[in-house]
């Protein structure tokens, strides 16, 4: 595929000098637009699209600067380089001050004109990659049609310019970094960083240095010095995703943290004092959690200051849509009989599911019109979803009665192990825990022994 030639403007009042930057800039392989002032560079620049600006700085009619002022408000990203004969510290100063990404002195090398054009371009690029990965971080205005989730952005946007810590609750799927990202761009800290951590992802071995970072030397491995999480996310908003999952101990070492803003990297005595606000979310009770003895009350009550509970999509079927069309292609269209298909799944994997199917249909569908044979075509059957449980003939709790809780959760786990075949993963899923929590039960436990393949 042909690269497209990147636009130059070039203002030179000087005609030997405009033809010999014309010819050289040619020769470097930029196309080039060339003009005798500055006025009608300034004409040229809202007549046409110019990648980048090399300007002369003495002109008649508009200086160097005029043009530069001009370029830099019709798109502050694009490059301008002046070229002056008059190369003064002050005019240098003054011009990298307005803006200018690049100074030269005549009489030109068009060695240095290549390094300059490199330069800025590159700087531009980075600029725009930059952005485009912080716009991919933090994402975009959420989708809402529903009643329900129209309340929750309001709940958000009242509450994120303060310091409060945010719980977010609901299905995996529906949404959560979503609240995170909107109460971190609507906050006072927007432009600060916003910072992920899936606490379940990571082994627990691992997780306080996530969090925390850690001196050179504090373990095998530790080759050198690592910035944690808190600190990465200092100033601005740190979002633990699946908090529940955290250990007893990670658990008190988080309260602290939050308690008094300060903690230790891990091998290390230097106190880190941190301006950090701090959004969790859990597709767990941890009420019931604290109940049962697994999760810390105080740190909840310090984690569930402004509680959002976000519904499930089957729950919000009027957000179906709006989302689906969002996740589409703009050249597809959906016929009423997919709209339809949409509309009567029940999407237990929720939005995460139908980005994931529009996604699916946009890519491997040619024809510009979806109908609900396409649809159906990427959705998984209902009944191949259900988690079935054997149940014994009788009442099926008669046997619990008079049993502690934890030996009830030892015999859930033993029993449907066998019943997934020993396979962790799938017995996770079924019993709605991570694989992670799902291993800290087996351990010390003889469910191993129960099954011929601990996957």
């Amino acid at each position: 595929m042909t690269r497209r030639l990147e636009r130059v403007l070039l203002a030179d009042d000087e005609p030997l000098s405009r033809d010999f930057l014309e010819e050289a800039l040619r020769a470097l392989g930029y196309e080039v637009h060339a003009c005798a002032d500055g006025r009608a560079a300034i004409r040229a620049l809202g007549d046409r699209s110019f990648d980048l600006v090399v300007t002369d700085l003495k002109m008649p009619h508009a200086d160097g600067m005029a043009v530069l002022a001009a370029s830099k408000a019709a798109d502050p990203d694009r490059p301008v380089v002046l070229v002056t004969a008059h190369g003064t510290l002050h005019v240098a100063v003054d011009a990298m001050r307005q803006g200018a990404d690049d100074i030269l002195e005549k009489p030109i090398v068009i060695g240095d004109l290549e390094l300059a054009l490199t330069r800025v371009l590159d700087r531009r690029r980075l600029l725009r990659e930059n952005r485009f990965l912080r716009d991919q971080q933090i994402g975009g205005e959420m989708i809402v049609a529903s009643a329900a989730m129209q309340q929750i952005v309001e709940l958000v946007r009242r509450v994120a310019p303060s310091t409060a810590s945010v719980l977010v609750r609901g299905e995996s799927g529906t949404g959560k970094e979503c609240i995170a990202a909107m109460v971190h761009r609507s906050s006072d800290r927007s432009g600060g960083p916003f910072v992920k951590l899936n606490c379940a992802a990571i082994p627990e071995a691992l997780l306080e240095s996530e969090l925390f970072g850690h001196e050179a030397g504090a373990f095998t491995g530790a080759a050198k010095r690592r910035i944690g999480r808190f600190e990465l996310a200092d100033g601005g908003t740190l979002f633990l995703d699946e908090v529940g999952e955290m250990s007893p101990a990670m658990q008190s070492k988080l309260l602290r943290v939050l308690q008094e803003g300060e903690f230790e990297r891990v091998g290390g005595n230097q106190t880190v004092a941190v301006d950090v606000r701090i959004v969790a979310a859990t597709n767990r009770d941890l009420a019931a959690e604290v109940a049962a003895g697994r999760f810390r009350a105080d740190l909840l009550y310090r984690l569930d200051v402004v509680p959002v509970l976000l519904p499930p999509l089957r729950e919000r079927s009027e957000d179906i849509l709006p989302l689906a069309h969002h996740f589409l292609r703009d050249d597809v269209a959906l016929e009423d009989d997919a709209a339809e298909c949409l509309l009567a799944h029940a999407w237990p994997g929720n939005v995460r599911e139908l980005q994931n199917v529009m996604q699916r249909v946009g890519l491997l569908h040619d024809d510009g019109r979806v109908t609900a044979a396409v649809i159906r075509r990427w959705l998984v059957p209902e009944p191949a979803r259900e988690k079935t449980v054997v149940l014994e003939v009788g009442d099926p709790y008669a046997a619990l009665v008079g049993r502690t809780l934890a030996e009830v959760e030892r015999e859930l786990v033993r029993r449907s192990l066998r019943q997934c075949g020993g396979n962790r993963k799938r017995t996770a899923e079924l019993l709605g825990i991570s694989v992670r929590t799902l291993f800290n039960r087996l351990q010390g436990d003889d469910c191993d022994s129960a099954v011929a393949s601990p996957r």
